[in-house]
Order: structure tokens, then C-alpha cells, then sequence
């Protein structure tokens, strides 16, 4: 079901909205985890590591698929939040076309370069071939992946969180049950997690476009919507190569830290990989409400009403806070359990305090994450992507670099260090471009420098400029509102 973001409470629109969302990353967790834990328990250490070394390449993958939907999410959204169904259903039509083609063209470049990549990142031999026949079988799925992202994104910029549940929570189970009867029964081997992947994955798309295709054929349009649209795929695009960009750099930052962590010892290595992974969860968890707010900013936007989108952050900076002081008091009580999750039972009492004490430094300072990720996503819906990669990559930059500053100096502590301050610059930064309006679109700051009225009979469609034969048969009064 569609949900109209720009009426009712926005903490009760915001709630609703974002237990799917939290419920959808637990599942994709899962779904991430499956391949792994199938092949590791049936077919062997080499087999796990098969699929551990195809990582680093899949990865890309989905930053591309996702930062790429996040673009198609946010126009989706402002132009429904303005009630401009024609152009929305247009935003549609180009975003899959746009994808479609895109999934198409790195399907065809991964299939050959495919070998090229494996080597390039020292793929050991014992285990190249069977990797390369994971990653293949991957790569042709990648049609599939990029199906579902967009049908994701579609239904969220509509306000509808709930179906993509559904729908990956069907795939994540039919996944397991393919990869134990291709593995198990069938004998399959690798080739068999591969192709239980590629095939959960390609019926859950379809029938997510599906649903999709049926509910917009319900909304009613007064003319036929354009099937591709130009100037809407520059408008997706400065929003999707930005957050493409964000996504492989983090992932770039992780692997330049722990450069400095590999010098350290197994015990370090150990100790630093399980307590990432479970700090990387909390921070996802964290992510579910501004993921929300981002679409909800867009509407608003959208409609011109920029004080509901403050009422919008305060409303997720408030439950944020409420998840992560949880989150804090977890792993303060229980955080030597939840690393023996990750560690086994047997790992010796060095590497637990090791991992603790990077949880117990970094995890006070994730207020200021939450409060960091909700002025990003008020950035992002406004579609102020310039700003947006300014705290990124801010954040991102001064993490590492005070890593290298810090771990001759201090050791692992310097690590644990370099996050929360590198946090503190980040939030700093992106506190001030919220109170700035750098999100607030220019149309809207001059018509209330002018003192003009944004009552929502004055509104103007998001990024529509017409024709200037059209624009001279304007109103004089109506055109001093647009």
C-alpha cells in the first residue's frame, strides 16, 4: 500500500514506516550470511573461503545496484509528494529502463573481466577456480539484483516499506532451501549455492516488478507518462553517482584500516574482524530510520512543506536515540557474549578484551552517528548530493587518516580512536549544512526571501521547467509563485 508521507503525525508516519525497513536488513543479513554458512558446513573450509574471496567483487555490485536506486527512490518520492503522478509514473519507466540497461552492460563487462579482477585482488590458486565459478554464476544474476533494488526503491519512495518485505523475506528462505538441496542432496557443490542464489533471487524480482507494474496501473493519470524521460534520469543520476561513490568508499575505507590491523597479530585480527562485524550490524540497524526519513524528506519536499520536514528529523533523532542507547547498554552488559557469537567458545581471553575494548570506545559516540546518518538523509531527500559527499567523505578521510596518525603511536587503541573522532568532524560538518537549508531547493529559499506564499495552491512540480512558449502564457501572479 502506498502511504502519503506529507499528512498525519511524523512520528507515527516514521514508526510505521521503518519496522519494515528494520525487519527487511535483518533478513538481507541472513540472506548475505546463507551462501557462507551452506558452504562452509557441507562443502568445506575451501568452499567458504570460494565464497569469502568472491566478496570484495560482489560488493561493488551492490553498491552500484543500491546507491544506483537510491537516485530513482528520491526523485520517485519528491515527485509523489507533489502529486505530479504523471512525471512520477514517467520516473518509473526511465529508472527501469535505466537500470535494466545498466544490469545489462555490467553483466557483459563482469562475465569478461571476471579473471582479470580475481587476480587483481591475489585470489589464492587453491581456491581460483571454484571462486570463479561462484562469481560467474553471480555475475549472471546480476539482472536480478538490479530488478529487486529498483522495485525496492520504488515502493519506498511511494511510502510503502512493507512489500519489499515480503518479498525478500520469501527470497532469503527459498535461498536456504535451494542452497541445501542443490549442496546437500543434489551434489552440486559450489556451483550449487550459486545457482540457489541466482534463482531466489530472480523469482523474488520478478514478482516484485510485477506487483509494481499492477499498483501503478491503478494511479490515475490525466495523460499518457513519458516511457523515458531525459532530463528525470539527470536529476536520478546527480543523486545515484554520488551515493554509488559512498558506498565503494567505505567499503575502500574498511579495507585501508585494516591494512594497519593486519601488522598487529592473529589475536588483533581476530579480535577486530568479530567486533567490526557486530558494531557494522548496530550501525545498520541505525540506518533503518534515516533510510525512512530520506524517503519522507523527499515527499514533504516534494509538497513544498519544509517545517514538517524538521518535525520529520527531530521525531528520528528521537527514536534513534532510543535504538542506540539500547544498543550501548547491550553491548556494555553483554558485549563478551555477543563477541563468543562471532569468536566461538574455545577463542582465548585476549582476543575477547581485545574486541571489547574497541566495542566499549566506539559504541558512546553512535548518538552522533544517528544524529550524523538523519541530517545525511534530510541532504540526500532534498537531493543536495554536493553536500551530502562533503560528510562522507569527510567522515570517511579523517577516520583513516587519523588511524595511520594514531596506531604507531598507540597501537589498536589508535584504531578505536579514529572512529569516534572522525564522527565527531563528520556530524560537526553535517549539523551545519542541515541548518544551513543547503537541502531546501532554491525555488523554495527565494520565494521566502520574497516573502511569497508556498500555500500548496502555489505549488510547482519538482524540476518541471516547461517550454518558454508555455511559460510566457503564465499567469504574471501565478509566475512570481513558481
Amino acid at each position: 500500500m502506498m502511504t502519503d508521507m506529507t499528512k498525519g503525525s511524523p512520528f507515527k508516519i516514521l514508526l510505521k514506516f521503518v519496522i519494515p525497513l528494520l525487519l527487511s536488513m535483518v533478513f538481507q543479513q541472513m540472506y548475505n550470511l546463507a551462501d557462507s554458512v551452506i558452504a562452509g558446513r557441507y562443502l568445506g573450509v575451501e568452499a567458504l573461503a570460494a565464497t569469502g574471496a568472491a566478496y570484495p567483487i560482489t560488493v561493488l555490485f551492490i553498491a552500484v545496484a543500491t546507491g544506483a536506486s537510491v537516485g530513482c527512490s528520491v526523485v520517485i518520492s519528491q515527485l509523489f509528494g507533489a502529486h505530479d503522478q504523471v512525471r512520477m509514473r514517467g520516473a518509473v519507466n526511465t529508472a527501469v529502463i535505466t537500470l535494466v540497461t545498466l544490469a545489462l552492460a555490467l553483466t557483459a563487462g563482469g562475465e569478461l573481466l571476471c579473471p582479470s579482477l580475481m587476480r587483481l585482488i591475489s585470489t589464492p590458486k587453491n581456491i581460483f577456480e571454484p571462486t570463479m565459478i561462484y562469481l560467474r554464476i553471480y555475475i549472471a544474476g546480476l539482472l536480478f539484483l538490479f530488478l529487486y533494488n529498483t522495485a525496492t526503491a520504488i515502493f519506498n519512495g511511494l511510502g510503502d516499506s512493507r512489500t519489499p518485505l515480503y518479498f525478500l523475506a520469501f527470497s532469503t528462505t527459498f535461498n536456504v532451501i535451494l542452497d541445501v538441496l542443490f549442496v546437500s542432496k543434489l551434489d552440486m557443490g559450489i556451483a550449487g549455492v550459486g545457482w540457489a542464489t541466482l534463482i531466489a533471487q530472480g523469482i523474488s524480482s520478478l514478482l516484485a516488478i510485477g506487483t509494481l507494474v499492477r499498483r501503478l496501473s491503478r494511479i490515475p493519470v490525466s495523460k499518457k507518462p513519458a516511457r523515458f524521460d531525459t532530463h528525470l534520469l539527470r536529476r536520478m543520476s546527480m543523486i545515484a553517482i554520488p551515493s554509488i561513490c559512498q558506498q565503494s568508499f567505505v567499503s575502500i575505507g574498511v579495507f585501508c584500516v585494516q591494512g594497519l590491523i593486519n601488522p598487529l597479530g592473529s589475536n588483533t585480527v581476530a579480535a577486530f574482524s568479530a567486533a567490526l562485524k557486530i558494531s557494522t550490524f548496530a550501525l545498520m540497524v541505525m540506518n533503518a530510520l534515516p533510510n525512512a526519513l530520506s524517503s519522507y524528506a523527499a515527499q514533504n519536499i516534494g509538497a513544498q512543506d519544509i517545517p514538517r520536514v524538521r518535525q520529520g528529523i527531530r521525531a528520528c533523532i528521537i527514536m534513534s536515540g532510543t535504538i542506540i542507547g539500547c544498543i550501548i547498554v547491550l553491548f556494555f552488559f553483554a558485549g563478551e557474549h555477543i563477541l563468543q557469537l562471532f569468536l566461538g567458545s574455545t577463542v582465548n581471553g585476549v582476543v575477547i578484551s581485545i574486541g571489547m575494548e574497541y566495542l566499549l570506545i566506539v559504541a558512546p559516540f553512535y548518538p552522533l552517528v544517528g544524529i550524523k546518518n538523519c541530517c545525511d538523509s534530510v541532504l540526500r531527500g532534498g537531493g543536495a548530493m554536493g553536500p551530502f559527499m562533503v560528510t562522507t567523505l569527510a567522515d570517511l578521510v579523517l577516520r583513516v587518516a587519523l588511524a595511520y596518525i594514531l596506531v604507531p603511536i598507540m597501537g589498536f587503541a589508535g584504531v578505536c580512536y579514529a572512529y569516534p573522532m572522525g564522527w565527531i568532524i563528520g556530524t560537526s560538518i553535517s549539523i551545519l549544512f542541515y541548518l544551513c537549508d543547503v537541502w531546501v531547493p532554491k525555488y523554495i529559499r527565494q520565494a521566502k526571501r520574497k516573502g511569497i506564499s508556498l500555500h500548496p495552491i502555489h505549488r510547482i512540480h519538482i524540476s518541471n521547467p516547461e517550454p518558454k512558449q508555455k511559460a510566457a502564457a503564465i499567469p504574471e501572479k501565478q509566475h512570481r509563485h513558481a
